[in-house]
This record gives structure tokens, C-alpha cells and sequence, in this order.
């Protein structure tokens, strides 16, 4: 059996998997779906949050562990597990990224955000101070929730929290020998306009995966296709094989 960490976007914290854990749970694997630093019942103050905080918190979570995790992360969450995986990659048995961000070294969560001009996200961005931004409401539901009943929406609305600046910019630090050796598996969410479909496909082309799947969702397939997102996770999980060079992934 498998241990899957599910790491949450922005503004979102664990609370986000509470339908998905449960499955995958029933199907005799673990599962961790943690508060990062800021998030859910995380106090850490928001302003004070960065990138090295969130992948410290992986990290630390990933190396507990008795065998390797699963690691999954959703949107903004991509960024964190890329360098999270080259921090602690022999904790790390394979890397999926859901509709997730996908930078390469040397590039930033914003490197590729700024080349999305059809996402929802980037012009409801609501400066909130010291580096902190909030989502403008009125957008909350067609960027994030558009296929979602009014109960999950209703729900993740009042788990919300502020989002700090300072992770979107700071460009990745990885390597091949690190990172690039960890199989790693995206999921891509067709409906998406967060994250919308040509930069999520943009950027596996740049860092091609060694399989790729599709969800007909919006950018939040953990509330509005939970069945189907834990039959691609546990296929991921029976696909595992030997790492193998970031040149042949």
C-alpha cells in the first residue's frame, strides 16, 4: 500500500481533500493532507510565509514517513513539490502535479502565470498588503468552483484564507540528479480557468511527464470529480517503476 501526501494550492489549505482522502483510505492506502505554513489551521502569520517554509513543512512530513510518498501537488502546490523534491528526494517515490504549476530550474509559479492571459486568477489578484493578496469574490466561483455543487463552493469559501506574495516568485533551484529523477505524472484539468489548459500542456512540454491524464473538470477536481481523480491516483500508484533520467521522462 501507498502513503499519498496531497499538497493544496493557494489560498486553500488540507481541508480541500476531504473527499478524496476517504477513498483512497477505503482502498487500504494512507493518506497526509496537510496545512501548509499560513493555511487552514496553520497560525503561521500569512505575511510571513515563504516558499522555503511550505517545502520545509513537505519535507519534514515526506521524511517521517517508513517508505517513500506519493507526493501530489494542486495548482500553486506544484511549485512546492517541485523544489520540495530536490530538497528531500529519496522521500519522494513519484511526483503529480494537478493542473499544478510545472516550473523548471530557474523559473518562478509566476514565470509561467504571466503567460496565462485567459486565467481568472491573475487579473482578481486583491492586494491585501505586505505582500499578502486576497481573491476578488465576485470571481471566486468561475475561476475555482465552476462545476462544483453550491455546498462544496459554500464550504471552501468559508476556509479561504489570505495568500502570500512571496512563494509565486521565487524561482526554482533543481536538478536532474535530484528532481529530474523522481517520475512524476500530471493531471490535467480541461475546464480549468485558474490554470487554464494551454499553460498546463504548455509546460509539459517543456518538462514532459511519463504519463499524462485528463479530468473534464474545472480547477477544483477534488470536489467536483472525486471518483474520478482517485481512479487516476491509484493507477499512478500501480504504475510506479524504477527512477529513471529526467531526459527520458
Amino acid at each position: 500500500m501507498s502513503t499519498y501526501l496531497l499538497i493544496h494550492g493557494a489560498w486553500h489549505g488540507g481541508w480541500c481533500w476531504h473527499k478524496v482522502a476517504p477513498l483512497l483510505e477505503a482502498q487500504g492506502h494512507s493518506v497526509i493532507a496537510p496545512d501548509l505554513p499560513g493555511h487552514g489551521e496553520d497560525q503561521t502569520p500569512t505575511a510571513t510565509v515563504t516558499l522555503e517554509r511550505y517545502v520545509n513543512r513537505v519535507c519534514e512530513i515526506a521524511t517521517s514517513q517508513t517508505e517513500p510518498v506519493i507526493l501530489l501537488g494542486h495548482s500553486m502546490g506544484g511549485a512546492v513539490i517541485t523544489q520540495a523534491a530536490e530538497s528531500c528526494p529519496d522521500a519522494i517515490s513519484t511526483l503529480v502535479y494537478m493542473c499544478a504549476f510545472l516550473p523548471r530550474s530557474g523559473e518562478s509559479l509566476m514565470t509561467w502565470a504571466q503567460q496565462d492571459p485567459e486565467s481568472l486568477v491573475n487579473t482578481n489578484l486583491v492586494p491585501k498588503g505586505e505582500g499578502v493578496f486576497d481573491m476578488n469574490p465576485e470571481a471566486i466561483h468561475d475561476a475555482f468552483y465552476d462545476q462544483c455543487s453550491q455546498e462544496d463552493e459554500e464550504f471552501a469559501k468559508s476556509h479561504l484564507v489570505l495568500q502570500a506574495g512571496q512563494p509565486f516568485g521565487v524561482p526554482m533551484a533543481t536538478t536532474t540528479e535530484r528532481w529530474g529523477n523522481i517520475p512524476r505524472f500530471y493531471i490535467e484539468c480541461l475546464r480549468d480557468r485558474a490554470l487554464t489548459l494551454g499553460t498546463q500542456r504548455a509546460m509539459q512540454q517543456q518538462s514532459p511527464c511519463s504519463e499524462t491524464f485528463a479530468i473534464d473538470s474545472d480547477h477544483s477536481p477534488f470536489f467536483s470529480a472525486p471518483e474520478q481523480l482517485v481512479d487516476i491516483l491509484l493507477r499512478i500508484g500501480g504504475l510506479l517503476t524504477p527512477r529513471v533520467s529526467a531526459t527520458n521522462c
